[in-house]
């Protein structure tokens, strides 16, 4: 693996900012391994992690999906189900699904609540919390909107938020994607984020863009160049 890497190091210049085009055009030469490699986007912002007025979070619906099939859990009540399961919604319930969870069931990737079933998730928020996988309004994830969430989560829609270093990572694609798609994909990713630039936030808003494959090395962006 390392000597793969090696390998494929060699045709990034780590000193270059490369446009989106190229980019992405560079990051499918490098994506070598024997599966079909995961395409992620890394975002260093100045901001100050700690405090609460410049967490930069959203959701996005990509242009191209993701390339892959997300499972999605939905905990609602009544007519509610039904939309769910209308919409493709891979597993949906209610209290007998957060009692699943509490036993340790956790076969899905995203989980979405109507506001009014969020009183019974409190039960399992230790067991969701930590992994992520708590509905919170702010990614969109608890929602009266049952049906067409579902089916945006479905075609690709990803949530970003920055961790506490200020970096936000996210995948937007995989390496099979033609070169025109992951561009345009990247595109959308970077303007979203662009656009949820915290008011409190002073100096330098992007400190660097890269991306990468699975298993390739980062490849450096000029996010002022048009695609």
């Amino acid at each position: 693996m390392a000597k793969r890497l090696n390998e494929v190091s060699k045709l990034v210049d780590p000193d270059k900012l490369y446009s989106i085009k190229d980019a992405a055009s560079l990051v499918k030469q490098t994506a070598k391994a024997k599966f079909d490699e995961s395409v992620e986007i890394h975002v260093r912002l100045g901001i100050d992690p700690k405090q609460s007025d410049q967490i930069v979070r959203g959701t996005i619906l990509l242009p191209n999906g993701i390339g892959k099939t997300r499972k999605v859990a939905v905990i609602a009540k009544g007519e509610k189900q039904l939309e769910a399961k209308d919409a493709g919604a891979d597993n949906f319930g209610s209290t007998e699904l957060v009692e699943e969870i509490s036993k340790g069931w956790l076969d899905f990737d995203v989980l979405v609540a109507t506001p009014d079933s969020m009183k019974d998730l409190s039960k399992v928020a230790k067991i969701l919390g930590p992994k992520g996988l708590m509905p919170n309004p702010k990614a969109g994830t608890v929602t009266f909107d049952i049906k067409e969430t579902v089916k945006a989560l479905k075609k690709g829609r990803v949530e970003y938020k920055n961790d506490s270093y200020g970096i936000i990572h996210s995948s937007v694609g995989k390496a099979s994607f033609e070169q025109e798609k992951l561009a345009e994909n990247i595109t959308a990713f970077v303007e979203a984020v662009i656009k949820s630039k915290p008011s409190a936030a002073k100096g330098q808003y992007v400190k660097s863009i890269s991306i990468s494959s699975t298993m390739g090395p980062g490849i450096y962006i000029d996010h002022n160049q048009k695609m």
